[in-house]
């Protein structure tokens, strides 16, 4: 089984370090992985977005054409991505930031507020972690949040106290799983 991943925001967001994270918690439980950064021409608060597939077989290709999950950080990233993501996927929204949630009978929509829930753990700039917790529960398989939040660590190994950082995951994983 293979699952694909598309994160996009603005420059800054953090969209590409949540995509790697993904991907580096995937190849810890020895899963076959891509990550592809794409970046806007602009220097600075351009979009930027990556794609992250994961899989338990060889991935074949590292573009996905249809993702089973989008993480859309602002309004953008949302029009851009939305048409793509395959019928019965996940769309993750990042509704401190994107005001208009649209509907869908094709895609299921989760409206996470990832500014203000890391803002509530004064941890402003981990929005980007809440919303890879919320797609970790949309996606349902494959990796579990404890995967997740080994790979965080590992990847942020520098960062001596993680625990906002994990406790923000958390939450954006909790905001979709008791929602469903």
């Amino acid at each position: 089984m293979t699952k694909e991943f598309v994160f996009a925001g603005f420059g800054g967001q953090g969209v590409l370090t949540a995509g790697m994270i993904l991907a580096y918690s995937g190849a810890a439980k020895d899963l076959d992985v891509t990550w592809i950064p794409s970046y806007g021409s602009e220097m600075r608060g351009g979009t930027a977005n990556c794609t992250v597939k994961l899989g338990d077989e060889e991935v074949a290709s590292p573009f996905p054409k249809t993702p089973d999950v989008l993480i859309a950080m602002n309004e953008p990233a949302l029009h851009k991505f939305m048409s793509s993501v395959k019928p019965g996927g996940s769309i993750i929204i990042n509704s401190s930031i994107v005001k208009t949630i649209p509907e869908s009978a094709n895609v299921k929509i989760y409206s996470v507020p990832a500014n203000d829930i890391a803002a509530h753990f004064k941890n402003a700039r981990s929005a980007n972690l809440c919303a890879l917790g919320a797609a970790i529960a949309a996606a349902d398989d494959l990796l579990t949040l404890e995967d997740v939040e080994k790979g965080l660590c590992g990847y942020l190994a520098k960062i001596k106290n993680n625990e906002s950082n994990i406790a923000v995951l958390k939450a954006g994983y909790r905001a979709v799983s008791e929602s469903a």
